[in-house]
């Protein structure tokens, strides 16, 4: 990417993250937090602000952790990178995350296991003076996402169903997620790729959705253990208090948790009460295809790496 191949907007662009990651911080709650020992038998827990960590916080919130006798702490943060860096230095040993982030992690040899698939999905949304309602407009325009992670994946499929030059889609990454969604309503980024709730804090402004992962037929999103915090008990206690958490959202609704939606995932009232309906699944293991899907990617992304190196 050359220099000369950016506009006006995508330089004033440079300057305005630079003032927003100032002005939000880091993203973390437990920047300090000890480095957990290997015979730990508590569960530290990295989440996220996204509707697919709410049976999570309902857990920790109504009790359903200690009640199936597990000793749980959730560690917050607003940054995908934050959360999976949390697990690689030990200081939590579990994290929500997705599959390409799980399986790089593995690949650079992180002893995970893949404890169970989560609801999450993306929608890859356009800003309402970017002038984009389909993907051939992406040309020269620029993307959010975070790279080597699920969205990194999809923001290359867009790409390539969009039928334009990759080299002409500026794929920024923007890691933190409060950050993401406050650049679309400033107008500085004209697309991104949002979860829940933060896409519908976006339709909700007259965003373009372009894509959404459930009609793609893509479930990327995880939940991994360290594979020593992984025991038997754990995880059937996990299992026993996650299950009762999706039981308790799928009967009550989502509006019946508005307290901690707002609370946990900074969503405003009008967003919450603009939710679409969802369904939360039981502890389930991820699909052979996804994780096929996330793994040749990967793998493609490595060769791409070393055939570049080798230039």
């Amino acid at each position: 990417m050359h220099l000369t191949l950016f506009s006006m907007k995508q330089i004033i662009f440079l300057f305005s993250i630079v003032l927003l990651m100032l002005s939000c911080g880091s993203g973390t709650e437990d920047s300090n937090a000890n480095e957990l020992p290997d015979d730990s038998a508590s569960l530290r827990i990295a989440v996220m602000p996204t509707l697919d960590c709410l049976p999570l916080y309902l857990a920790d919130e109504r009790g359903f952790f200690e009640q199936a006798g597990l000793d749980a702490s959730l560690f917050f943060y607003t940054a995908q990178m934050d959360c999976d860096t949390a697990i690689e230095r030990g200081r939590v040993n579990a994290v929500v995350t997705d599959l390409v982030r799980a399986q790089r992690m593995m690949d650079n040899g992180q002893d995970l296991q893949l404890i169970t698939s989560t609801d999450a999905y993306w929608q890859l949304v356009s800003g309402r003076k970017a002038r984009i309602k389909q993907l051939k407009q992406l040309d020269n325009k620029m993307m959010a996402m975070t790279r080597f992670s699920a969205t990194h994946l999809l923001s290359e499929k867009a790409i390539d169903s969009a039928r334009v030059d990759s080299e002409r889609v500026f794929c920024i990454q923007i890691n933190d997620l409060d950050i993401r969604l406050n650049m679309l309503h400033t107008d500085i980024m004209d697309a991104m790729w949002l979860p829940e709730p933060q896409a519908t804090d976006a339709r909700n402004i007259k965003a373009h959705v372009l894509l959404d992962t459930r009609q793609m037929d893509y479930q990327l999103g995880v939940i991994v253990f360290r594979k020593r915090a992984a025991t038997e008990r754990q995880v059937k206690a996990f299992e026993r208090a996650y299950n009762q958490a999706c039981d308790s959202l799928n009967e009550n609704g989502l509006m019946t948790y508005a307290d901690i939606i707002r609370e946990k995932c900074h969503a405003t009232i009008q967003t919450i009460d603009s939710l679409p309906p969802m369904q939360f699944s039981h502890v389930k293991l991820p699909r052979e295809a996804d994780i096929k899907r996330a793994t040749e990617w990967l793998h493609k992304q490595q060769k791409e790496k070393t055939n570049d190196e080798k230039r």
